[in-house]
């Protein structure tokens, strides 16, 4: 009986100047299309208002496994195929193996969707603090404001529903329908769509899902439409693909700070795993250290389904935390940090745990870049670094990244290595005695090359903006570079090992030798 699991690969890109950002609050609204578009006219007029003073918040051992470039598309493979729901007919010990790439670019992890008949390959971000998964839609329409950066992005492939045989609108009495515009208002989606009161009644109503606007706490926002079609995963040997009919994601034609698509690996029912009916089962990543940036020969795992939890013997877990408020994100609890062999910094309990309303506590997240640390927590490992550490600092650095610690170090024969051992240790404790020692490369960082054996590292952990409602800390992807990160949802736990994910990545069969 075979198992079935997912692996994608992600390969790693060298933008490190990017800030970083704060966890992102997913937040979904419904709205009618004039209060639609009078959200993005509020949206430019800020944005026109704020440019002369920007606070852009500072900010992934089968040996018949497949192993896919970034570009190639296996539609024409034999395929198994997924009920029209969208679920597994099958449990997932049933089912084929499926290997999908994926890669790093700027400041976060993207996957291929093969979306639509014929398929279309859009890349879009790896989210696992959010469950929407969304494409950019429309070859011209599109319109992705405050996007500068972007404008000659390759990555911006988009999707167009009129040009896929199997897309369909989603419909208002759909349980995704109902996700999606669960925190926006108490209205029916079907109330909203206009539907007669008699197919309310019956629950028969076919007019589509009304149109959503879905906001991220570091200001960026989408609007769109749930929509339907064919994605196609690809599976452990060459002559087998899985099509799951009728997946749903968000068809997005007007984005503010958002230029790429977002697969949601949240714990929602619109999710990414939970659409394949892995929400029970979980998934594990390995990513590839940031020298790898822009190498398209080697790809780090990420493995969905029995798969990921083979070799887990020495992993370190700690369990998963529910939040009343925000039961969709994966929590854990952060006990304390320490700084070398100092006193252990305790974690103060709004980190630890939730409030009577179900806010605090700290959140995993691949789609925040960097780990971030309330105040006064933060200023108190910012102050003991401070003490420890005596190279001249890079203020004008600091000033220009919003990075808080800048160091000017001795580079002998301008050749970075990030285990000198000339900074101290950073050692993160989670609950049930996880102690999690950080590679000094996870956070600092050589900002530039080498000039005059000399190169500028900067500490990549960022503060916490203030904030009551919400998590209170974020355990970013950077954070989690070269490191096995099991979500073993079964047992609602997540699991850490320090490892060298190049390795990985090469007994994997995901490092190409041309």
């Amino acid at each position: 009986m075979s198992q079935l699991f997912i692996i994608y690969t992600l390969i790693t890109a060298n933008e490190i100047y990017s800030k970083p950002q704060p966890w992102d609050q997913k937040i979904s609204m419904s709205l009618p299309f004039t209060i639609t578009i009078s959200i993005f006219f509020l949206l430019f007029s800020l944005t026109a208002l704020g440019n002369a003073n920007q606070s852009f918040a500072k900010k992934p051992r089968n040996p018949s496994s497949l192993v896919l470039g970034l570009t190639h598309s296996r539609a024409l493979y034999p395929t198994l195929k997924i009920s029209n729901n969208g679920m597994s007919t099958e449990k997932p010990s049933e089912m084929s193996d499926v290997v999908e790439p994926l890669r790093e670019v700027r400041d976060g992890y993207l996957i291929s969707l093969n979306l639509g008949t014929p398929p279309k390959v859009i890349q879009v971000y790896m989210d696992t603090g959010s469950d929407l998964t969304w494409v950019p839609c429309g070859n011209i329409s599109f319109d992705c404001m405050d996007c500068d950066d972007y404008r000659n992005n390759k990555l911006m492939a988009t999707y167009s529903p009129s040009y896929s045989s199997s897309s369909i609108r989603d419909l208002c009495v759909s349980p995704f329908c109902s996700d999606v515009h669960s925190s926006d208002n108490p209205y029916d989606p079907c109330t909203i769509a206009g539907c007669s009161l008699s197919t309310l009644v019956k629950g028969t109503c076919p007019r589509p899902c009304p149109s959503f606007a879905y906001t991220y706490g570091a200001g960026g926002a989408v609007i769109g439409t749930l929509t339907r079609d064919t994605l196609t995963t690809h599976g452990s040997s060459p002559s087998l693909t899985l099509e799951v009919p009728n997946f749903c994601f968000g068809c997005v034609g007007s984005t503010f700070r958002e230029p790429i698509g977002i697969a949601g690996f949240g714990r929602g029912v619109l999710s990414f795993p939970s659409q394949l009916g892995f929400l029970q089962k979980g998934f594990s990543h390995c990513f590839l250290a940031f020298k790898f940036a822009n190498n398209p020969k080697i790809s780090s795992p990420l493995v969905i389904g029995d798969l990921a939890f083979t070799s887990i013997d020495n992993l370190q877990f700690t369990p998963l935390l529910k939040s009343p408020m925000y039961p969709n994100y994966y929590y854990i609890s952060l006990e304390a940090i320490v700084i070398d062999n100092a006193a252990p910094i305790p974690a103060p309990s709004r980190i630890r745990e939730f409030d009577s309303h179900g806010n605090g506590g700290t959140i995993i997240d691949s789609g925040t870049t960097y780990t971030h640390l309330p105040d006064p927590f933060y200023s108190q490992i910012l102050s003991l670094l401070e003490s420890i550490i005596t190279y001249p600092r890079a203020k004008e650095l600091e000033d220009r990244t919003g990075f808080d610690l800048c160091y000017k170090m001795p580079c002998p024969n301008n050749a970075i290595t990030d285990g000198d051992h000339l900074l101290p240790s950073i050692t993160f404790h989670f609950s049930n005695n996880v102690s999690l020692v950080l590679p000094q490369g996870n956070y600092f960082y050589a900002m530039g090359a080498p000039s005059n054996s000399t190169v500028v590292k900067c500490l990549l952990l960022q503060r916490m903006d203030d904030g009551e409602s919400g998590p209170a800390g974020v355990f970013g992807s950077f954070q989690q570079q070269n490191m096995k990160v099991v979500y073993d949802l079964e047992k609602e736990r997540i699991g850490f090992q320090p490892m060298d994910c190049a390795s990985a990545a090469a007994s994997q069969g995901l490092v190409r030798k041309t």
